[in-house]
Formats: C-alpha cells, structure tokens, sequence
C-alpha cells in the first residue's frame, strides 16, 4: 500500500501519493488567496484551506486506485492559527506568519516576562510572526472571540479536526508557537498562564511521525483511502521539507530556494547558545525523534528574482510565453561566469535571521554606466547568497557547523545558480531529484510508522540525488573577500538609516 503527504501551505496545498519504494505515484495541488484587510494583516479563510486539502487528497488518491493509501502525513505552515468553538466551527481568519499587527507584545510584554526566560523554554526570540503575539493581540482586540474560542488550533491539527480525531500536531509545529517547552516537550504552563490560556485549548503535541489516530471510515471512504488509514503527525514544513531532502543526521541541511531562502540543518542535541539567542536562531525539534533544528533565512530570497523578473524582464516574460521556456532559464542564461563588480545587501523586504531588522533597506553598491543587466542579476543573487552564509557562519560558531547542503525547490535545479552558491558557502550542495519535498517527508514518515522503523532506514531507497555540486576554489576565495565587506555594508547602511530615521523624528 502507498502513503500520502499533504503539505498545507501559506498560499496553496499539495498532497502526493508514493509507493512503498518511495516513487511518486500522483499529485494535487490547489491555491488559495491571502487576506489583506488592513495593512501589516494577513490572513487565511481556515475553512476554504481545509476544503482545499480535502479536494487535493482526493484528486490524488483518485489517480492511484491500485494502491489504496494506508497513511496520510500532514506537513504545515508554522505560527498561523485558527480559533474554533465547540463544534469545531471556525471564528475567524486565521492570522498567518507575515501578519504584524502584534509586533508592539513582543517589546513591553516580552521584557516584562523576560527575554532569556522565553528562550531558555521555547527556544526562540520574540517576533510577530509566532502564535504567542497573535493570540495576546487576539486577546486584547478581538475579546468576543477569546470567550468563544474553545480551542486554538494551527493547519496541522485543524485539519486533524476535520477528519475527524482529537485535534493533535507534531513536536516541530508546536515549537513554533511559542507556547511549547522544548525541554519538556509540554506546553509552558507559565507562558500559558500569563497569556489567560489553558493546556486543553490547544492541541495534543507529539513527536513527528506518530500515529495519532484511525481515520473515521466514512472519511476515508470520502477521501479515497484505504480502510483503517491512519493520521502521522509531521508539524513545521521546514522540518518536512528537510527529512524529504534526506537531512537525517547531524552537520547536513537542507536548502530550500523559494519565495523565502531557507536553511535547516540537523542537530543531534539541543543548542541553546547566547550567540544563536542574539542572532534570533532558534532551536527545536527536528522531525527525527531526538533531534533538534533551527531555520535560518532570508525574508526576500527568490523574491529579489521575481522582482528582477518583473521590473527588467519584458522580453524574457514574452520569449517564455511564445516558446514554452521556463522564464527563470532564459533570465539566468544572462548571468555571467564572474563575480559582478556591484554588492547587494538583499533587504528589499525585512531581513530575516540573524538580524530580523524591519528598518535597514536593501542597497545596491557600485554601480556605474559600465555595468550591465547580466552584472546586477548576479549581484542579486549573491547577496542572497551572502546572508545565507551569515547564517551559516553564525551556526558555525555556535557549535553546529554544516558540511553539507540539500538543494530543494525551485533554485536547486539550475547548475549556474548551484555554482554560485556553493562557492559564496564554500559549502557542497547536493540537489535533491524529488520537487515536493515536504510532501514526500510525510510520506516517509507515514511509511516507517505503519511499518514499525525508524525513518532514517528509508533514505537510502526513498530519497534520489543529483551530482553534488561543489565551490569553486577561487570562487570561493573571492567570495571570503567579499563576506568581509558586506558584512561592513551592512553595519554602514544600518547606522546611516537610523540616523535618517531620528532626524525625521
């Protein structure tokens, strides 16, 4: 019998069906529109994205009548979540990772509750984007709700909910609340406290790859799965992601090149190191049983692509549309072989980690009437490149160097683009065959639960690599150089904009 992975997005959902050789037999997909109801809000209609997963498994399931589906794994979007009554009923938009409307909780409320002592719990630094600041901002604005809300639940065991079990969700979900010790591996009953919340409103938390419950049969009966299906629990898609990538063991990452640049490496115990806590690197369970992770990125990555795309790219947009060509392939062909001449500090929007820095904008250095178009697509992307080794560098130091990384998504398919990053990293990158990652993570998991093994046995059969690309020596020397300096971009840029900043204040 197959497995099935369901990977519940922020703009849309895909489940995937594979063999018990790991080989992908079927897949769905379905988008879903963010909700921009007042600016820094983001939001998703909770409803719609469970209908949509129940359609995907379905059309996938459909497509493989053969090999019913034995277990179905949910991947998830971190920090969105959904108030529900008693009956399960939704009470409103589920605020999403990108929604800011509870950035003033997390200056005032997190000093007065402490900083390290949120940390040492949690494992992360306070930001917006995590379940805590929206449910505190819930709490104060949205009062009507807070009484009715019997439960507050993120996508992951939301949509456990419609199946039809007691809500439950994987360790490296939890994590990213903020709610959740990752000692104990409990919720934090003092955090709960303080919120006004009680253990019970929220979902049961298990280690990823646990079966959670029996389907309903007339849900599996609806959805197209086998008799006695079960639900595996999976939690944050990075984690997902990175188990589908084969990230099983310490000192290996995978690299996920999307929208948002992403690394997230394997630990093999937990690190809680001042130099991470002051690079906002947090650490959490890893979707391997007793192993932990951190998730290091870029807020702007594949952005600054599609914004090059967008803004310099007419006649690449239009060639793509008459001759069937990927348009990314025709933009990169005009990228050249050498370091640009110009230096780009990637925050066109806000920075991810190591700084999370809303105010510092993105800057493009050196340019002159002799550069060309080729030379500032480069330069994009190297600096996309150059914050990711931030990233790494800052890891490093703590203790948890990365000798390896696994290319996912839609930038691990073009040599030029590996090229240039493994040479910026001075680190191999491995491009990884399979495109949905995070779907097949779950079926893993799926797999070595209804078999009774550890998941790390499935990654020699499940999971198909390509030739490693590896640095360029003198690439690679260059791009130390040039690590030093934009470092110094960086520092520069952000001491003249403050000073901007106070002047118009």
């Amino acid at each position: 019998m197959s497995t099935l992975g369901l990977d519940i997005g922020t703009t849309g959902c895909k489940a995937a069906v594979f063999d018990a050789n790991g080989r992908l037999c079927a897949s769905a997909y379905r988008e879903y529109p963010l909700i921009f109801s007042q600016p820094g809000w983001a939001e998703l209609d909770s409803d719609r994205v469970c209908a949509l997963a129940m359609e995907v498994i379905k059309e996938a399931t459909t497509a493989c009548p053969d090999d019913p589906v034995r277990a179905l794994g949910v991947s998830s979007q971190g920090e969105a979540i959904t108030p529900v009554d008693r009956s399960g009923r939704v009470l409103g938009y589920a605020m999403v990772s990108s929604d800011s409307r509870a950035a003033a909780y997390t200056g005032e409320w997190s000093r007065q509750f402490g900083v390290k002592a949120l940390y040492e719990s949690t494992g992360h630094t306070p930001h917006p984007m995590f379940s805590l600041f929206k449910l505190l901002w819930a709490r104060d604005h949205r009062p009507e709700v807070w009484q009715a809300a019997d439960r507050w639940l993120c996508f992951e065991d939301l949509f456990c909910l419609r199946l039809g079990l007691p809500p439950a969700m994987g360790y490296p979900l939890a994590g990213r609340t903020m709610l959740f010790n990752v000692r104990t591996h409990e919720w934090d009953t003092r955090i709960l406290d303080a919120v006004g919340l009680r253990p019970g409103q929220l979902a049961r938390p298990l280690p990823s790859g646990s079966i959670s419950g029996t389907i309903p049969a007339e849900m599996t009966r609806r959805l197209g799965l086998a008799p006695g299906a079960v639900l595996i629990t999976g939690g944050h898609d990075q984690p997902c992601n990175a188990i589908g990538a084969g990230v099983v063991q310490a000192g290996v990452a995978m690299y996920a090149s999307g929208t948002v640049e992403c690394v997230s490496p394997a630990f093999d115990r937990a690190v809680f190191d001042p130099a991470l806590m002051r690079s906002n690197l947090c650490t959490y369970d890893f979707t391997v049983p007793g192993m932990y992770t951190t998730v290091a990125f870029s807020l702007t990555g594949g952005n600054l692509l599609k914004w090059y795309r967008d803004e310099w790219c007419a006649a690449e947009q239009a060639e793509a549309a008459s001759s069937g060509i990927e348009v990314y392939e025709l933009i990169l062909k005009q990228m050249p072989p050498k370091p640009s001449s110009i230096l780009v500090l990637p925050y066109f929007t806000p920075s991810g980690t190591p700084h999370f820095d809303t105010d510092t904008p993105g800057v493009i250095h050196g340019l002159r009437l002799s550069t060309r178009r080729g030379d500032v697509l480069r330069g994009l992307l190297e600096g996309v490149a150059l914050e990711m080794r931030l990233n790494l560098e800052t890891l490093r130091t703590a203790g948890v160097p990365i000798h390896e990384l696994r290319a996912v998504g839609g930038g691990a398919r073009n040599p030029a683009l590996l090229r240039l990053k493994a040479s910026v990293l001075g680190t191999p990158i491995v491009p990884v065959a399979v495109t949905e990652a995070g779907c097949l993570g779950m079926a893993m998991l799926g797999h070595a639960a209804s078999e009774g093994i550890p998941v790390a046995e499935l990654v020699p059969n499940w999971i198909r690599t390509l030739d490693p690309v590896m640095p360029d020596p003198e690439l690679a020397a260059h791009y130390s150089r040039r690590f030093e300096e934009y470092c110094l971009l960086y520092e520069g840029t952000r001491a003249f904009t403050k000073k901007l900043n106070r002047q118009a204040s």
